[in-house]
C-alpha cells in the first residue's frame, strides 16, 4: 500500500543525504549548493511533499538552467553608475533562477558586426544591453531574436523601429528643472559641455538644458558650448585649449555627466579661474567624486542600483510573456544641490 505521507525523511533518503541537509534545501538556506538544492526540489515535486505536489519538476530545472547575458562596449567601473546597477541586476535575476554572465564587445566587433567570442546564443534566455551605443551593433544583437533589454543606447534611434525593451534615467526633466534653477536664481548665460550624440541620455540632457533655456527667452550661443567627439572629453588639457577660445565665458556650464564636470573644473582652475565666483558648474550622475571635489559639485542622482532591480524585472517579464508590446521605461533621478552653484536654493 502506498504511505498516505511524504516526510522529509523520505526525500532525504531517496537521494541518499541526511534530514538535515533535505531539510536546508527545502527552507533556502544559503549553505547548500545550488545543485542540491535543485536535487532535492526535483525530489520533493516527484514525490509530491506538500507544497510542491502542484509544481511541475519540467519548469523548475527550465528556470534554474536560465542565462542572462550582459553585452557591454565598456565594463562599468566602480565609480560608473552602471557598476551599482550590475549589482542590483544580478541579485534579482539570481533570485529567479538565473546566472548572469559578462560579454566586452570589442571596437572590432562592431565594426565587423561581429558577436563576441564567448557568446553563445543557442544557450542565452535573455540578453541585457549596458554602454551599448552603435545603432548598427544594436540592431545585430535584436536580430538574434532573443529576448533584450537595453539600458540606455544610441541617440538615433527610432522607437517604432527599436524591437526591444528600454530602460533609461530620467534625463530631460532634471536637466531642464537643474537648468530653470539657475536661471531663476539669476544665471543669465549658458554653455553646454559633452557630446550630445553619444548616446540617448546624453541627447535627452541636452533637450532638456535648451527647453529651459527657450521657456526663459535666452538664446543659445553655441560659441559658449563645447560638444563634439566624446572621446575628447576624456582628456583635460583639450578642453582646457577649447576654453580659452571662448571669447567670454557664460555664467554656468551645465556638463553631460560628472567625469566631464571635474574636467572643466580642473581646466577652469588651471585658467586662475575660480569656482563658482568665476563660472558656476553642474554635472549628472552624483558619482562618488561629485561630493569630494572642491568645491563640491551639484549634480543629478541615478537610481542605479534600483533601476539594476528593474531592468531585471522587464528582461525577466519579456522573457515570459515575448509578445508583449516593448517597453519604454524612465526611473526617476533628482538634482542634488551643491556648492558649485552657490545661488540656487537648496
Amino acid at each position: 500500500m502506498a504511505k498516505e505521507k511524504i516526510t522529509i525523511q523520505d526525500i532525504a533518503d531517496a537521494l541518499g543525504i541526511s534530514r538535515n541537509t533535505a531539510s536546508k534545501a527545502l527552507n533556502g538556506s544559503n549553505n547548500i549548493p545550488e545543485e542540491t538544492r535543485n536535487k532535492v526540489i526535483k525530489k520533493a515535486i516527484e514525490l509530491k511533499y506538500k507544497q510542491f505536489a502542484l509544481m511541475d519538476s519540467s519548469t523548475l530545472l527550465s528556470k534554474n538552467s536560465g542565462n542572462i547575458a550582459l553585452l557591454t562596449a565598456n565594463l562599468p567601473n566602480t565609480s560608473h553608475f552602471g557598476s551599482r546597477l550590475i549589482s542590483g541586476l544580478e541579485k534579482h535575476i539570481s533570485s529567479q533562477g538565473y546566472n548572469l554572465s559578462f560579454h566586452i564587445v570589442r571596437d572590432i566587433d562592431q565594426k565587423s558586426l561581429t558577436l563576441p567570442n564567448n557568446f553563445d546564443a543557442a544557450n542565452v534566455d535573455g540578453i541585457i544591453c549596458i554602454e551599448l551605443f552603435d545603432l548598427n551593433y544594436s540592431n545585430l544583437v535584436m536580430s538574434l531574436g532573443i529576448p533584450t533589454i537595453f539600458v540606455d543606447c544610441a541617440a538615433n534611434i527610432c522607437y517604432p523601429k527599436f524591437k526591444a525593451d528600454l530602460l533609461l534615467m530620467e534625463n530631460q526633466h532634471s536637466t531642464y528643472q537643474l537648468t530653470k534653477k539657475l536661471i531663476e536664481n539669476g544665471y543669465s548665460s549658458f554653455g553646454f559641455i559633452g557630446d550630445y550624440s553619444h548616446c540617448l541620455s546624453f541627447n535627452e540632457r541636452w533637450l532638456g538644458f535648451n527647453r529651459a533655456l527657450i521657456e526663459a527667452g535666452i538664446p543659445l550661443e553655441l560659441s559658449q558650448c563645447i560638444v563634439g567627439d566624446d572621446s575628447l572629453f576624456f582628456r583635460s588639457d583639450w578642453i582646457e585649449d577649447r576654453l580659452q577660445k571662448i571669447t567670454t565665458l557664460p555664467s554656468a556650464f551645465v556638463c553631460v555627466n560628472d567625469f566631464i564636470a571635474v574636467n572643466m573644473m580642473k581646466a577652469l582652475k588651471n585658467m586662475n579661474l575660480s569656482i563658482p565666483k568665476d563660472v558656476a558648474i553642474c554635472g549628472f550622475d552624483n558619482g562618488p567624486e561629485s561630493d569630494i571635489v572642491e568645491p563640491p559639485l551639484t549634480s543629478v542622482h541615478i537610481y542605479s542600483y534600483e533601476m539594476g532591480i528593474k531592468a531585471a524585472e522587464m528582461l525577466l517579464s519579456r522573457i515570459n510573456n515575448p509578445d508583449q508590446p516593448y517597453q519604454v521605461s524612465h526611473m526617476f533621478t533628482e538634482p542634488i544641490i551643491r556648492d558649485s552653484t552657490p545661488l540656487i536654493s537648496r
